[in-house]
């Protein structure tokens, strides 16, 4: 009896027991496989440990309950052709990244074993031949990027069967035929540049960017219609057309007596206006430094057309600073008398020009800003300073001067400092140091053609860290005080590049009219009242200019609101995704002995725009840690790499 009840306890537990090998199998083949494509490939994979029982601990190797579910490995020198054979051990991935290295060959079919592949970035290799049909069978991809090879054939349906699919680049490989009629309902990033591909585009696309398009023979919306379309759709080739184009004699005469009677029309109205503009111009003539035609140039200029107008809008700052005020009875017998008010300089420097240099200053429209219009102003004596006109000033003028002498003793290496202002009923002036570069906005998302010099980690990490220091100096100065609208077209920048926080102090001088209502994707989610902010909302709007530092996206980037999804949850819906590097600016890339440092800074970013603003770091503890960061980036360059291979190292699974 006892014999029986031991071998039934045997039979429960036989199970059990094979449960053990088989996970620990599981792991160990895995790292045979890892292994394998260390001695195939080469490359920084020489650096991995291989007597390590666990290939866990290896740099881009990422793992979860006992299997690897992620391997990393941009730009490390990888070569030669993808084995078959590894991938059908390493059936866990979720994450295959061999980008930037110099693979060749097709795709292994064995990498169809990977059924939960969620992304695969290949781009910057050498494969060749077609786009592998097992490819689509492994359904749960929602990021590709096969762009910068080799590949031919034609682009296949089978992309359809992708139904998470958001990302698709192929450009600059070589392919051919016509882009098929794809459905891919969520796909929102695609890119075919650069193939021999011909025809027409299809209507799911023909919303995208025109560069995702070009270098190929392709036509159609966003790119030039197809031969033989019209804007009402193909030519029939009927002889309809030519009814159309033919107009009877009284249509003719109609139009030529409309144009006629339009034409007066439209004299008469510019006559009425000269005439009117005469009127003011004899109005004016009380002020001789101001000239005729730069009053005529302000009062005849849109509103919009200043916001988005250029350095070609030259005139002169008197135009900006004196044309409403002429035309005050009181500010005129001001200046008769000689009354009129004058600049007002701050700090120990010699005033080098006064209110009449400023006025006779030619100007160049810098842009049209959350508090007024900021003008480049040129001095005869050849100083050059930026002018800022303040719009909507709500408060008296004692509480004005009280509240500007407070911004005018801010002093700080890394504050634009506020040289000079002037008041009057009319006119605010506020007169700043002349910033070579321009903002980090125009830096990060102006032109990227051809002569524009990247923004390389080194100068991203400094700007932050100029940035962080003074924006800590602000809040230093008390607890009640705050900057109010960090974003980064309020970050400029010295010839050198050097970070200089601007339009600090600036919240608390206008109306709600001028609250800043168009940067919410920089507002933290408590604040309702914009000239109310605290130094922890401070602290979010921080996090976001590091995100957009990171990312190269401006937080109200298209891509991003079309689902309503701001920057931070953006960035964080990535990381969720365990894609983290993949959410660096393309320029950031080539980084890869820093990407430690980069996913250190993306870290502090995201608590930075916490929701909550309890669970916010302190801005002397952002700068610290940015601090700690830029001297380890330093380290990096500077110690000498391990003899073993080249390539830099790659921290992206960290």
């Amino acid at each position: 009896m006892q014999t029986q009840n031991l071998f039934f306890h045997v039979l429960l537990l036989f199970p059990l027991l094979l449960l053990f090998p088989v996970s620990k199998s599981d792991l160990s083949a895995d790292r045979a496989a890892l292994l394998d494509l260390r001695q195939l490939l080469g490359g920084r994979t020489r650096l991995w440990n291989a007597t390590a029982t666990s290939p866990c601990n290896w740099a881009g190797v990422t793992c979860e309950q006992g299997r690897v579910v992620a391997l990393r490995l941009p730009g490390v020198a990888l070569s030669g052709e993808l084995p078959t054979g590894i991938f059908g051990n390493l059936t866990q991935l979720r994450t295959l990244s061999l980008r930037l290295n110099a693979l060749t060959g097709q795709l292994p079919s064995d990498l169809a074993s990977c059924t939960g592949l969620r992304n695969l970035y290949l781009h910057g290799n050498l494969f060749s031949g077609e786009i592998p049909e097992f490819l689509f069978g492994m359904k749960d991809l929602v990021r590709i990027n096969l762009a910068n090879n080799n590949f031919t054939g034609e682009i296949s349906i089978g992309f359809d069967k992708f139904p998470r699919l958001k990302t698709l680049y192929l450009e600059n490989n070589r392919l051919s035929g016509s882009i098929p009629s794809l459905k891919v309902p969520k796909v929102i990033q695609f890119n075919v540049s650069n193939n021999m591909l011909n025809g027409s585009i299809p209507e799911r696309f023909q919303r995208l960017d025109s560069s995702s398009f070009l270098g190929n023979s392709l036509c159609g919306k966003p790119l030039e219609g197809c031969a033989g379309e019209t804007a009402n759709g193909p030519s029939t080739g009927g002889v309809e057309p030519k009814k159309k184009n033919k107009l009877s004699g009284g249509a003719i005469a109609g139009i030529v007596i409309g144009s006629v009677v339009g034409l007066i029309f439209i004299l008469l109205i510019l006559f009425f206006l000269c005439q009117k503009k005469g009127n003011k111009k004899s109005r004016s003539i009380g002020i001789a430094s101001i000239k005729h035609e730069e009053l005529q140039i302000l009062g005849e200029k849109p509103a919009g057309e200043v916001e988005n107008g250029g350095y070609e809008n030259r005139f002169s700052v008197a135009a900006a600073a004196a044309a409403t005020t002429v035309n005050r009875k009181g500010e005129a017998a001001a200046a008769s008398n000689g009354g009129a008010k004058k600049l007002v300089f701050f700090g120990n420097g010699g005033r080098v020009f006064d209110l009449e240099d400023l006025l006779r200053a030619s100007a160049e429209v810098l842009g049209k800003g959350t508090f007024g219009t900021a003008y480049k102003a040129g001095l005869e004596m050849g100083t050059v300073v930026a002018v800022k006109r303040l719009k909507d000033v709500a408060i008296s003028e004692k509480e004005f001067r009280e509240k500007i002498e407070g911004v005018g003793s801010m002093d700080h290496e890394n504050l634009v400092p506020l040289r000079a202002y002037y008041y009057s009923s009319d006119e605010k002036l506020l007169v700043y140091d002349y910033m070579v570069m321009g903002s980090l906005s125009a830096l990060l998302h102006g032109s990227k053609g051809a002569g524009r010099s990247p923004l390389n980690w080194e100068t991203r990490s400094s700007i932050a860290l100029g940035a962080a220091r003074g924006v800590e100096y602000l809040h230093s100065q008390g607890p009640n005080i705050s900057h109010g609208n960090i974003k980064s077209s309020n970050i400029l920048l010295t010839e050198s590049y050097e970070a200089r926080v601007s339009d600090f102090g600036l919240v608390h001088l206008v109306g709600p009219s001028s609250t800043p209502n168009r940067v919410a994707g920089y507002r933290a989610p408590e604040v309702t009242d914009a000239r109310k902010v605290s130094q922890k909302a401070d602290v979010y709007s921080f996090g976001v200019l590091l995100l957009e530092l990171l990312t190269g996206k401006a937080p109200t980037h298209a891509l991003l609101n079309d689902e309503g999804v701001d920057l931070p949850r953006w960035v964080q819906s990535i990381v969720r995704e365990e894609w983290t590097s993949e959410v660096f600016d393309l320029e950031l890339l080539r980084y890869q002995n820093v990407e430690e440092e980069m996913v250190q800074l993306l870290q502090l970013a995201i608590d930075c725009a916490a929701q909550h603003p309890d669970n916010r770091p302190s801005m002397p503890e952002v700068t610290r840690q940015i601090e700690e960061l830029c001297r380890s980036s330093r380290r990096e360059e500077h110690d000498p790499q391990p003899e073993v291979v080249n390539d830099v190292d790659d921290n992206s699974s960290r």
